[in-house]
């Protein structure tokens, strides 16, 4: 009988197999991973600390990411089709003279090269490709928020980041996430948890932006709990258990389809 399992005799393409997921996602779960190879948490660990050793990941609390300096890079590239059209479906929500934060994020930063040429508004970010992508913008004013760089999504976090948002309103926030289930969404890292939730608290509505491949991960810092948001804006029906605490917390969904023209 054959198993569908990668063998502890295939390391190379197990572990090709877990470079592969982990830089679509941008961290995964020891859990996840031994889930989608069909092995166990051990022998992913085998193979996770081989990959530390050669450099290729990082070991962290939790589970698995990709080193310093790569990981925007590697997020970016994943996923570009339904990141644009999740981009292009944000854009949609907002009116010419909206003032706006945009959260640090591959799929947020796809929002904001979907704003038309004309917009008016402001876009408050502490992010800075979103910056770089406003730069030649002659309508758009971008608020940028300092503080101390954290080169793993290219973005500011701190004390300094918190304040600054602190003395702003927008009327949308647009986050990005590592993770969503029933309880809410998940990032990956403590440290840039306090700006995320600086840029919900000066909101009058919270959008999460979110390809189909997040209803499948897992992160373990909370970023905000279901009934905090307003709106998710995904590509793919969410699974049966999330869509209960969606439709149980007035959560609104739009599903940002492939065109068929």
């Amino acid at each position: 009988m054959t198993s569908n399992a990668l063998r502890y005799e295939a390391a190379p393409a197990r572990r090709q197999a877990i470079l592969d997921q982990v830089r679509a996602r941008g961290f995964s779960s020891i859990a996840d991973l031994a889930q989608a190879l069909g092995v166990s948490d051990m022998t992913v660990r085998r193979d996770v600390r081989r990959l530390d050793e050669l450099g290729e990941v990082r070991v962290v609390h939790g589970g698995v990411s990709l080193p310093p300096g790569q990981e925007f890079s590697a997020r970016e590239h994943a996923n570009t089709g339904p990141k644009h059209r999740i981009g292009a479906a944000a854009a949609r929500l907002i009116k010419p003279g909206d003032t706006i934060a945009v959260d640090a994020g591959t799929t947020t930063h796809a929002l904001v090269t979907a704003l038309p040429d004309t917009f008016g508004g402001s876009v408050v970010t502490h992010s800075i490709p979103v910056m770089q992508a406003l730069l030649d913008s002659p309508t758009t004013r971008c608020v940028g928020l300092g503080g101390d760089l954290y080169p793993l999504s290219r973005a500011f976090v701190g004390p300094a980041t918190v304040e600054a948002a602190a003395r702003l309103r927008v009327r949308w926030c647009f986050l990005g996430a590592a993770a969503i289930d029933d309880r809410g969404c998940y990032g990956v890292y403590d440290l840039e948890r306090p700006t995320k939730q600086a840029l919900m608290d000066i909101a009058d509505y919270v959008v999460l932006l979110a390809d189909a491949d997040k209803f499948r991960s897992s992160a373990p810092v909370l970023l905000a709990s279901m009934e905090r948001l307003h709106t998710i804006i995904t590509d793919a029906e969410p699974p049966p258990s999330v869509r209960r605490a969606m439709e149980h917390h007035g959560v609104r969904l739009v599903i940002a389809e492939e065109s068929t023209q």
